[in-house]
């Protein structure tokens, strides 16, 4: 008996080893779970520069607010600033220095350590180098130092009670030391310490985001891949195909209503300040002369544009700062009125021109940018200025990239663009314009020292009755009376996106963020 137990035994043994060997051998042979596929953004929009020392465009700050990160941020879909790379932080007294407290083992994408030295190193460098959106230092911070590897004072010319929204922009992003020290490094890929590492980049076709796994935070739900799109047909018809999940920036106003009835795709309207408007060169001859500006400003039917163009997507605006912001007021409209052919002659006489003797205008529009309907709005700038008897326009257009070097350059006469803010202030909708010191992002040349002060006084105050009364006077007196530039509407923003996509959720400050995407 015993031996036939032994027997037994060593034969159960023998089995249990076998079984756990085959076992273990269709394990090895199974494949692996299938990585979760990648979240497909597809956009109309381009890259100018993977670098916030120059980066100043709406699509591309999106992208550096995913890849970068500032000592605060956003909370998603929120006007709310929370702590970011900074864990804490303090200002004195007269509001003129602000200490942070950096996190403990921050790094970079790349595994390399984030201290404050690197913070202080990437502001200098935006100082330095001077590029677009450089003015959101320059103008308010005096000084920056690390006291130690965790400790970050910035030091500023003057109380300025905004100035946490600021340092939730990326030219206050530390970036990796692989930056250029002293020159735009317009296509580095190194990147910051946000949420995403840049896994490739294909200017123009493909950037591919993967989730950063030094990052100090919750990390990203989904990879990403944005793909970049000729035109909003292409968009549209890459979305139907199912080659994107979704598409933002920018599809056709017929496109969204037309989507908007497909029962597999889900189309969400952005919250925001978005506003267009017409900039007029004020260094380039004839527009040099107000007269010749300000009949521009009175021959423009911004209902028409709204209507035909836009199909309903917008509505009229009659000033920079935005309706429903504090200290908006309709500046143009008073002065001009809407759409006043006969303000716009008599203007146009006084500046020395005739039906024998036109104002030639040369009106630019980028083509893919702001969206397919450019065209549109430029040809009926053009139809109704010319109705005038008075003007001929010849319409041009350029892709972004080359449309913002020739704007920089000061090279475009009359010419339109965009603004999505920096960060929802008046401040923001007038200092960036009119300011001399910051407008160099926009090609007018516009300089007038008494708004200089005003803006600088205004920016200063912590009184908001006190601030408000100087921008609607700004307004008033100087945007609408020497109309550098003409504002046109304030529009609206749609992002559709397919049922099976959730936590798309876009900020009033109008940027995505792409970490709480994922897939059903």
């Amino acid at each position: 008996m015993k031996c036939i137990s032994r027997s037994l035994i060593a034969i159960l043994v023998i089995m249990v080893v076998v079984i756990a060997g085959l076992a273990a051998y269709f394990i090895l042979r199974a494949p692996a779970p299938a990585a979760p596929k990648p979240i497909v953004i597809g956009v109309t929009d381009k890259v100018t520069d993977l670098d916030p020392s120059n980066a100043y465009d709406f699509f591309t700050w999106e992208v550096l607010s995913n890849v970068m990160e500032g000592l605060v941020r956003y909370k998603p879909g929120s006007l709310d600033l929370e702590p970011a790379l900074a864990e804490s932080w303090n200002v004195s007294s007269d509001g003129t220095t602000w200490t942070f407290k950096l996190r403990e083992g921050l790094k970079f994408a790349d595994g390399t350590p984030l201290t404050a030295g690197d913070v202080v190193r990437s502001i200098n460098r935006v100082m330095a180098i001077k590029g677009d959106p450089s003015w959101l230092v320059a103008e308010f911070v005096d000084e920056v130092e690390a006291i130690d590897n965790y400790t970050v004072v910035f030091k500023l010319m003057q109380p300025t009670p905004f100035f946490l929204t600021l340092i939730a922009t990326p030219p206050y992003f530390p970036v990796h030391p692989a930056y250029a020290p002293e020159s735009i490094d317009s296509d580095q890929t190194a990147g910051g310490a946000g949420p995403y590492k840049i896994a490739r980049f294909q200017r123009d076709v493909e950037i591919v985001l993967e989730p950063n796994t030094h990052y100090y935070g919750d990390k990203p739900k989904s990879s990403i891949v944005i793909r970049f799109y000729a035109d909003a047909t292409s968009l549209r018809l890459a979305l139907e195909g199912g080659e994107v999940d979704i598409a933002w920036r920018t599809l056709r106003p017929i496109d969204i209503e037309e989507l908007s009835k497909k029962a597999d795709l889900k189309v969400i309207e952005v919250p925001g300040t978005f506003i267009r408007y017409i900039c007029i060169n004020t260094k380039m001859p004839p527009f040099d002369n107000k007269f010749v500006r300000q009949a521009l400003a009175a021959a423009i039917n911004r209902t028409e544009i709204i209507n035909v163009a836009l199909r309903g997507a917008g509505t009229p605006l009659y000033s920079l700062v935005p309706i429903g912001m504090w200290s908006h007021v309709d500046a143009f409209k008073d002065k001009y009125g809407d759409y006043n052919v006969e303000q716009a002659k008599n203007l146009l006489r006084q500046a020395g021109y005739s039906e024998e003797n036109k104002l030639a205008v040369e009106l630019w529009y980028t083509p893919t940018h702001y969206g397919d309907t450019e065209k549109d709005i430029a040809a009926l700038l053009k139809q109704r200025w010319e109705a005038t008897g008075l003007i001929e326009v010849t319409v041009k257009s350029a892709e972004w990239t080359t449309y913002v070097s020739y704007i920089r350059n000061g090279q475009l006469p009359v010419y339109l663009l965009g603004w999505y803010p920096d960060y929802l202030d008046p401040d923001n909708y007038l200092t960036p314009f009119l300011l001399s010191t910051a407008n160099s992002w926009a090609g007018t040349g516009y300089a007038n020292e008494t708004v200089d002060e005003l803006l600088k006084q205004a920016s200063s105050m912590v009184d908001q009755s006190e601030r408000e009364l100087i921008y609607i006077d700004v307004q008033k007196a100087y945007l609408a009376e020497d109309a550098p530039y003409i504002p046109i509407f304030q529009g609206k923003l749609y992002i559709v996106v397919r049922q099976d996509i959730e936590g798309v959720v876009p900020n009033p400050i109008m940027l995505m963020y792409y970490w709480p995407i994922y897939r059903k």
